[in-house]
């Protein structure tokens, strides 16, 4: 029987984000966006007949269905899509999962399959740019996906005084684990030879399926003993349609997440796009592009572990939502100094106060979701719609970040599509209330 606050079960789930987040790091922010900045210029290079230490990032095009395109803009149109596949899957998925009870399963489905998609990028080819992308596409789908499922045991496992705590210790986690992997990947890559690089992509495959078992363990199947008759499919569709009708009725929750929308769709962007960003915008050193881009990352992980427990106990103090407006202000002076900086210190500078940011507004905007939730058992189909807002909203980021880069052959353009998320974001939270009152079936906001 599932107790809530059981130390055990808090210590597996909190070991996902451990396991996971070697993904975001190692694919989509590290090592991965440069070895694709490296593999896209040289071929680039070998096709044009160039000296690949001559040839400017911004000049860069990539053959894809017989169109060129810079690649940046490519890398960004395929997260888009792959985030459109994730808002669509998820709440059938979700819905599908409460009903029957199988939670754990599509956990581990994704997880295997994400691991899978990562090992696959060992072969990744700019000569065969449209089967390449299918690999980041494919392992995209899969890490957000699962994310839907392990953010939904939350509340089955902790008492909502807890959620900030837990929320923050595992992101925490996960900046520590993926920086470990990291540091042993640079090892391999600057300490034997570059030509290594792919085999951190099969690392962080291995990492994420193996540390997840800890997680599989103890976490429960079937919480509430669900018995699913035939017919489950219908049956999830229609659970789906009951939690979407109880949260039409929950304003705190409702005005919470379109507040979120916004200011997450500029958080995840500068995640995805931050690297790529700085091999355009910043004035690096000869042969110090790759080293001062592995330096703001390590920067960016280390201090956003420290972030996520500031935010935590700052949240303690004046509320989950005074926190996020906090947050939210920072991140729009962040984008304000991106648009200026140029040189190598001052990205550095840059990066320690996206790390300090960023490490608490994804641990607090997790768990205030949690906490705002009404007394349910369907805790998968409400997670499915901050996961479907949290994807369309990556849609719309890296969308209008490449779009504004087309429009203006100027990716610091992008930065500023970027902040104009956050600036209505911060309005948004302004409208949600600290707490939720019910009384003889009406609500009363304060």
């Amino acid at each position: 029987m599932l107790v809530k606050g059981d130390k055990k079960t808090i210590q597996g789930w909190v070991m996902y984000d451990w396991a996971n987040s070697a993904y975001p790091l190692v694919i989509s922010s590290a090592i991965f966006p440069i070895f694709y900045d490296e593999v896209t210029k040289s071929a680039y290079a070998l096709k044009y007949g160039l000296d690949v230490n001559k040839v400017n990032s911004n000049d860069v095009t990539v053959e894809f269905f017989g169109l060129n395109v810079s690649p940046t803009v490519l890398f960004s149109l395929v997260l888009s899509v792959s985030f459109l596949v994730v808002s669509f899957l998820s709440p059938i998925l979700s819905g599908i999962a409460d009903y029957t009870g199988s939670k754990k399963k599509y956990l581990k489905f994704f997880c295997y399959s994400g691991s899978l998609a990562c090992v696959s990028l060992y072969w990744f080819d700019a000569s065969f740019m449209e089967l390449s992308m299918i690999s980041i596409f494919v392992a995209t789908i899969c890490y957000w996906n699962s994310l839907v499922f392990y953010n939904s045991f939350l509340p089955e496992i902790a008492p909502p005084e807890d959620h900030d705590r837990i929320s923050a210790k595992g992101f925490s986690l996960g900046y520590y684990g993926s920086v470990i992997l990291l540091l042993i990947c640079l090892a391999m890559i600057m300490g034997v030879d570059t030509k290594y690089t792919p085999i951190s992509f099969i690392l962080v495959g291995i990492w994420w399926s193996s540390f997840s078992q800890l997680t599989y363990r103890v976490l429960p199947d079937n919480v509430y003993n669900r018995k699913p008759k035939l017919d489950y499919i219908k049956k999830g569709f229609n659970e789906l349609k009951i939690v979407y009708k109880e949260f039409l009725e929950t304003n705190r929750l409702k005005r919470y997440l379109q507040a979120f929308f916004f200011f997450n769709t500029g958080v995840q962007t500068v995640m995805l796009m931050a690297v790529l960003f700085a091999t355009k915008a910043i004035d690096w050193p000869e042969n110090g592009q790759k080293s001062g881009l592995i330096i703001s990352i390590v920067i960016i992980q280390i201090l956003a572990s420290i972030g996520a427990f500031l935010m935590a106990k700052l949240s303690i103090r004046i509320g989950n939502i005074k926190t996020l407006i906090l947050s939210v202000f920072l991140w729009i002076l962040i984008c304000t100094a991106a648009f200026i900086v140029k040189k190598e210190h001052e990205f550095y500078i840059l990066a320690a106060f996206v790390g300090l940011v960023m490490g608490g507004v994804q641990a607090i905007a997790r768990s205030t979701y949690s906490r705002f939730l009404p007394e349910t058992t369907d805790h998968a189909s409400y997670f499915s719609f901050y996961d479907v807002s949290e994807k369309i909203g990556i849609v719309f980021g890296t969308a209008f970040f490449a779009l504004a880069e087309y429009l203006f052959d100027d990716i610091k353009y992008s930065v500023i599509s970027v902040a104009l998320f956050f600036v209505i974001g911060l309005i948004l939270l302004y409208r949600v209330p600290e707490k939720e009152i019910h009384i003889e079936g009406k609500e009363f906001l304060v």
